[in-house]
């Protein structure tokens, strides 16, 4: 498992997204505009990361990961 996290918000409502969209953020555990969470920097999170980059903002993370 990798050692690199990364800060995760979601800025914008998930309303009127397509589905694979919304399922992506739920998927990295977001819930609600203003959420963050720290989520390991693996190829399936960048994924879902990139499926849904107009909603979010990703940063670099210090500390272990918690979801």
């Amino acid at each position: 498992m990798s050692d690199k996290t990364i800060r995760v918000t979601l800025i914008k409502s998930m309303f009127g997204q397509l589905a694979n969209i919304r399922n992506s953020a739920r998927g990295l555990g977001l819930r609600r505009i203003g959420h963050s969470v720290v989520v390991a920097d693996t190829p399936s999170n960048r994924g879902m990361i990139n499926a849904a980059s107009h909603m979010l903002k990703v940063e670099a993370a210090l500390g272990g990961v918690t979801k």
